[in-house]
């Protein structure tokens, strides 16, 4: 891809940012209108994490074959082909008669999703090819979430009280549209020197393994976690996740090349990503139905009262990503481990969603820690990587990210709703001491997750971790570099050289 200005770069990382926001504003606003889709819909909590985790697990099954598609036939083909995806599958989600049919377009519109953010991150990563103004740039991109998360609650408020909750997904068309318009006349084309062979095998494998193992965990406080069907289930997640180790390996072009996990920032940075974005799951989820169905908040209302953790991502997350390029890692980790450990303690262990100043004390804590951790995981994960598979790299992160997501909802609703059975009451109708014990062990999980994400984030962050990153780049430019055709002629030139002369 031949050198941008610095201006056209910018437009670049904006019109990025634009389907990243799109995406973002799509689950934060998805999660405000839940109580009015389960009175509209007569949705159960299960089917309440459907409609969450039916679109978490699409994107996450297929943004690895997205990301390397992508860099095999084009990659503002494929973001074009997202954004057209995406903008109908919301209009479809708009006119779903039930909640069946609404999950199925969550998964149209999961489709289109997968086509966006790896993609687009491997735009800005082959755009932005100076270290530093790549992490400042992935900065911003991460400040994106924060601006997703402080705008989807109170814009996803306003228009499920004034219009209803098919509104909230009418935002994207306007957005989508000028997206499509955008890339089409400003994103140049790239893609990798070589192309990726497709790996049906592979993709399969994934689908199976995310597929049984979320719904095994979303079912199983229904039929019964020793129930014939949830133990297949369990049994077929584990061998495809068998089958991925012993398939993967084999092939030329894996879809999930493992090589890439001897690097440990690397492989720090996916369980980083699956950690943090568990945590944000779970907390949205229990948040929402606290505020709107145990202290009786309209949507606008719950929207607001979580606007100050939404701002503080919105204003950390740009910040992070300047320490990541000055300094590193390591401190954005850490504190991104403290605070989201410390917010998830203060409901497990003190009750902080029963009084105003120690609930709004915690979404602080929890907004710190969330807008500190995103930069740095994308960053490491694309870092030191070879630009060719820049696609591939970042699609692992997304995919890390989606799957954190779909487990902390599937499991913190899980535990949640058996809390809530154990009871005896409604969440929705109950007492707020009984949602608010029924909600305790969910808040524990978070705070592992907070705690996790510290621990971790100090393991891979330092001088031996560093130095896997380097020995794992270069393994992998050698091989790259063995198995292009250039090198396969120069040997084979050189073999007829050396049968001339002998």
């Amino acid at each position: 891809m031949p050198e941008l200005s610095h201006r056209r770069r910018m437009l670049v990382l904006a019109i990025c940012c634009i389907s990243l926001l799109i995406v973002s504003l799509d689950n934060t606003v998805l999660n405000v209108a839940l109580p009015a889709m389960r009175q509209d819909l007569d949705a159960s909590v299960a089917g309440m994490q459907w409609t969450i985790d039916a679109y978490t697990l699409v994107l996450a099954s297929l943004l690895m074959l997205a990301g390397s598609t992508a860099d095999r036939i084009g990659r503002r083909k494929v973001f074009m082909a997202g954004l057209v995806l995406f903008t109908l599958g919301s209009a479809l989600c708009s006119l779903a008669p039930s909640l069946e049919a609404l999950i199925a377009f969550r998964m149209v519109q999961a489709v289109g999703g997968s086509m966006l953010n790896p993609v687009a991150m491997s735009i800005i990563t082959n755009t932005f090819t100076d270290p530093r103004e790549r992490a400042r740039a992935i900065g911003v991109w991460g400040g994106v979430v924060g601006v997703s998360m402080a705008a989807g609650p109170v814009v996803g408020g306003a228009l499920v009280d004034s219009v209803g909750w098919r509104s909230i997904f009418w935002i994207n068309l306007p957005v989508g549209l000028a997206a499509l318009l955008l890339t089409w006349r400003y994103v140049p084309e790239s893609r990798a020197p070589k192309a990726r062979r497709p790996d049906p095998v592979g993709q399969l494998l994934v689908i199976a393994l995310l597929g049984s193992l979320t719904y095994a965990i979303i079912e199983a406080p229904q039929k019964g976690w020793t129930s014939a069907e949830i133990l297949f289930l369990a049994a077929l997640a584990a061998a495809s996740l068998i089958g991925l180790l012993v398939y993967e390996p084999r092939r030329t072009d894996p879809l999930i090349d493992l090589r890439f996990f001897r690097s440990v920032p690397f492989s720090g940075a996916t369980v980083t990503a699956v950690s943090a974005f568990a945590a944000l799951g779970g907390f949205l989820f229990v948040n929402t139905l606290y505020l709107q169905d145990v202290r009786g908040l309209s949507a606008l209302d719950a929207g607001l009262y979580t606007l100050p953790m939404a701002v503080v991502v919105c204003v950390l997350a740009p910040l992070s990503g300047r320490v990541v390029a000055g300094r590193g890692p390591r401190i954005p980790l850490l504190v991104a481990g403290v605070a989201m450990a410390v917010s998830g303690l203060m409901f497990a262990a003190f009750d902080a969603e029963t009084g105003n100043v120690s609930m709004f004390t915690a979404y602080v804590l929890f907004g710190l820690g969330f807008g500190a951790v995103n930069a740095p995981i994308t960053n490491t994960a694309v870092s030191g990587m070879p630009r060719s598979q820049a696609g591939v790299a970042a699609a692992v992160a997304s995919t890390s990210r989606q799957i954190g997501q779909t487990l902390g909802v599937a499991v913190i609703g899980a535990v949640l709703a058996a809390g809530v059975a154990g009871a005896g009451s409604s969440y929705g109708g109950g007492p707020a001491s009984d949602f608010v014990s029924a909600s305790r062990p969910a808040w524990w999980i978070i705070t592992g997750c907070g705690v996790c994400v510290l621990l971790v984030g100090a393991l891979s962050s330092g001088r031996w971790a560093r130095e896997t990153a380097r020995r794992t780049a270069e393994r992998l430019e050698e091989s790259e570099e063995a198995s292009s055709p250039s090198a396969a002629g120069a040997s084979a030139g050189q073999s007829s050289s050396a049968s001339t002369r002998a």
